[in-house]
């Protein structure tokens, strides 16, 4: 049964559960009575605050004013410690509501010293066995003590410690509870730096534990931590934060919803989530975030997201736009003079786009397929059809060089059918000419990098643009492009596949078409890992490929060579491999520092065979075709992504032979860059090796989701919660198509909340 006590200074102290209970907030007051021999405690409320009640507007009642308080109002926490919690994005005891534990330990039970386990983090009773300052072999002083319980001993070990402390502390015989990670060296196992909690004369474990219930006695929430901050502090603080303000987080979803989907309340999956019940908290799910509170939370923020995409999707399928005829007087004589037929995915994804484009609303669709799949072509198919309704087209591309190269392959077949063409980068010099025949709608194709967007460029009649490799852009260029005309479609392509989690994120409110199926004639592509230590084989491989004939790329990441870099650069080792490794072979370089004409340059003379090997950066990225290269060798292969590795290796196995691509490392790489490089080795699926991308490097640095215009998730996961994100969306997805304009009784909140979290982000005049 909970004890009321009496502090010194008079005042009562109330058990948590109690403060809980009474729902006690900073100035309330209780009144203490003896009744029939027993205490009675009531909770009121001082008069003047009686006499002057707080009353909220609508929109507080929806979203607490308490939960704006500052961080620095926690108790403990003073200035120094508010600033390095701001730093982490703490400032208010909201933002630390949704700063979640990142693991848990289990600290219900202490554990036993055999029991401990190298690689983990554990907490024992045991009591000093020894304890004295050491030396190593190389002159290093250290503290060393080895304590013991019934079923063994360990090592603990203190590597930055003042002597005269650790000596009058650590004595023989004193007991306590020693907490760290265990690790094994050799066959001794040892604990670093342990945090300690002494038992005092006589005090058993379980007095020792009741002593700091924050640490132990319950599963211990881990914080990510910020220098300055120890886990102890942060507890502290968040334990506080989570009693005080949980209860004002507003439960804001459908009722129906949160039914259907076995919810919990928003501040019990707070509340759980800070503090897992020790009675049913199973560790295992907590660690995989397999729990009802994170479920319910990630729920939450999955489907405000999804509802904003949702009304964002709807947003633009409602806006008038432009209903083009299919007339087919270009697009059916550019078949006549394609060298090959169109594969069954291309048809499809075309379909798909000419019904877009025959809507009175604009196109917002997607376009994702591997490399070499033929998207340039589909997408010059939707620009013919936007010129055959009388309409400009901008295509635009993220760099120079991938503009230039989708310029020159379309200029050839639009010449021939008589449509006008243009490229549009900031490099091009005479632009007033080119600008003046876009403005006039004399030029019907603009090809450009993000030159086409600038102010001074006008079209006269812009009827649809196209994004190349959509996750080099933010969402501001795509707005920026649709300005440009009066409600143009929009087509979207990347090579980069995009796993399905990002793609109803990131790419939420656009259609989405895919492009499965490769050109007949390719042939799948070899790829092989190979150490420095093999580099003589590598070079064979590229001078038997050269000698039948074929040609071949070498890939750098940097371009030059700086003194604090030991990675091997484009320019220097093109120099290298031209008067040392292949002095009777023709080497080109080309690198995105180099000006368009001098680029141009270089890759007509290689596609013309008038080189055998080409040097080149990540500039040959995307764009570049040329049939006749077999092999690809990529230096320093672990400091790329994975999906970039697969853009770079598309670049090869584009013709009829045979193709290889080899990925060079050091000797010395780590085992986890290995089994990155392994997916390379085991598909050639971009989809398999973009879903490894994604699980290796995090969402946030897949495609840099934070340009991508959609609120920051601060407690979902895509790879782990991918299940409750379709979910979510499904639930957001019917609302929306329930009640578009949020007027069911209920929804109104919903449509406030949505405000606030886009923070202006959905620029929709239905929600406003």
């Amino acid at each position: 049964m909970p004890i009321i006590t009496l502090s010194p200074d008079g005042t009562l102290a109330l058990p948590e559960e109690i403060r809980d209970s009474l729902s006690l907030r900073p100035g309330d007051l209780l009144s203490v009575e003896a009744v029939d021999g027993s205490l009675r405690i009531s909770l009121h409320t001082p008069k003047e605050k009686a006499e002057k009640p707080m009353i909220r507007k609508p929109q507080d009642l929806q979203h607490p004013a308490e939960l704006a308080t500052p961080i620095r109002v926690i108790k403990g926490v003073g200035p120094r410690l508010s600033d390095i919690l701001s730093k982490k994005g703490m400032c208010t005891v909201e933002d630390a509501l949704y700063v979640l534990p990142h693991r848990y330990e289990d600290r219900r039970e202490l554990q036993r010293i055999a029991a401990l386990r190298p690689g983990s983090s554990a907490a024992f009773f045991a009591s000093v066995e020894s304890a004295q300052e050491m030396t190593t072999k190389g002159g290093r002083r250290y503290f060393e003590a080895i304590v013991k319980d019934e079923t063994g001993s360990l090592t603990l070990k203190w590597f930055h410690f003042h002597p005269a402390f650790m000596k009058k502390n650590w004595l023989p015989g004193r007991r306590g509870i020693f907490i760290g990670e265990v690790s094994q060296f050799g066959y001794q196992r040892e604990m670093h730096h342990p945090e300690v909690e002494w038992a005092g004369e006589g005090e058993e474990l379980a007095e020792v534990m009741a002593r700091d219930p924050e640490n132990f006695g319950r599963i211990l929430p881990v914080y990510p931590l910020t220098e300055g901050v120890t886990q102890k502090v942060m507890r502290k603080v968040m334990r506080q934060v989570v009693r005080d303000y949980a209860r004002f987080v507003p439960d804001l979803l459908p009722a129906e919803i949160v039914e259907r989907q076995a919810l919990l309340p928003l501040p019990r999956a707070l509340k759980e989530s800070h503090d897992p019940d020790p009675a049913t908290a199973r560790l295992a799910e907590l660690n995989e975030g397999r729990g009802a509170a994170h479920r319910s939370l990630a729920f939450d923020e999955f489907f405000f997201l999804q509802l904003g995409l949702a009304l964002k999707k709807r947003g633009i399928a409602l806006e008038e736009g432009i209903s083009f005829q299919v007339t087919h007087r270009y697009t059916k004589e550019l078949t006549k003079l394609l060298p090959f037929s169109l594969t069954g995915a291309q048809r499809r994804v075309l379909t798909e786009i000419k019904e877009d484009m025959m809507t009175p609303h604009p196109m917002h669709r997607l376009v994702q397929g591997d490399v070499g799949c033929g998207k340039t072509l589909v997408a010059l198919m939707a620009a013919l059809i936007a010129v055959e309704n009388d309409y400009q087209v901008a295509i635009m591309a993220p760099t120079e060089l991938l503009a230039e190269q989708h310029y020159l392959n379309i200029r050839g077949y639009c010449d021939t059918l008589g449509v006008t063409t243009a490229l549009l980068t900031g490099s091009i010099k005479g632009k007033s000419d080119t600008l003046g025949k876009i403005a006039s709608g004399e030029t019907q194709i603009v090809v450009g990098t993000h030159a086409v967007i600038q102010e001074k460029v006008e079209f006269r009649r812009l009827g649809l643009g196209v994004i190349d490799e959509q996750h080099r852009f933010g969402v501001v260029q795509r707005a920026l492009l649709k300005r440009k005309g009066i409600n143009p479609d929009i087509l979207v392509m990347t090579a980069t596949p995009i796993p399905r989690t990002l793609s109803m994120t990131v790419f939420g409110d656009l259609s989405l078409s895919v492009i499965d199926e490769l050109p007949p004639g390719r042939t799948p592509i070899e790829t092989k890992v190979a150490r420095e230590s093999r580099r003589k084989q590598v070079y064979g491989v590229v001078r038997e490929e050269v000698s039948q004939g074929r040609q071949a790329y070498i890939i750098y990441p940097l371009v030059e060579e700086t003194e604090k870099s030991d990675l091997k650069a484009a320019v220097q080792m093109a120099e290298e491999l031209s008067t040392k490794i292949f002095p009777d072979l023709r080497v080109g370089v080309l690198h995105g520092r180099m000006a368009a004409a001098e680029k141009e340059a270089v890759m007509k003379a290689f596609k013309a065979g008038e080189s055998d090997i080409l040097v080149a950066t990540t500039v040959i990225e995307v764009g570049i075709d040329v049939p006749n290269v077999t092999v690809m060798v990529v230096e320093h292969a672990e400091r790329f992504g994975l999906s970039q590795l697969h853009q770079l290796r598309g670049r090869v196995g584009r013709g009829s032979a045979r193709s290889r691509c080899i990925l060079m490392t050091g000797d010395r790489v780590s085992e986890d860059s290995l089994r990155r490089l392994e997916v390379m080795e085991q598909s050639n699926d971009g989809f398999v090796i973009a879903e490894a991308d994604l699980e290796i490097r995090g969402p946030g640095d897949f495609f840099g989701t934070r340009q991508a215009g959609i609120p920051e998730l601060k407690v979902a996961d895509l790879l782990r919660d991918a299940g409750v994100l379709e979910e979510a969306r499904t639930e957001a997805f019917a609302l929306v198509e329930d009640d578009p304009h949020f007027r069911a009784p209920g929804h109104d909140t919903l449509r406030r909340e949505l405000i606030r979290r886009w923070g202006g982000r959905l620029e929709l005049a239905s929600i406003a």
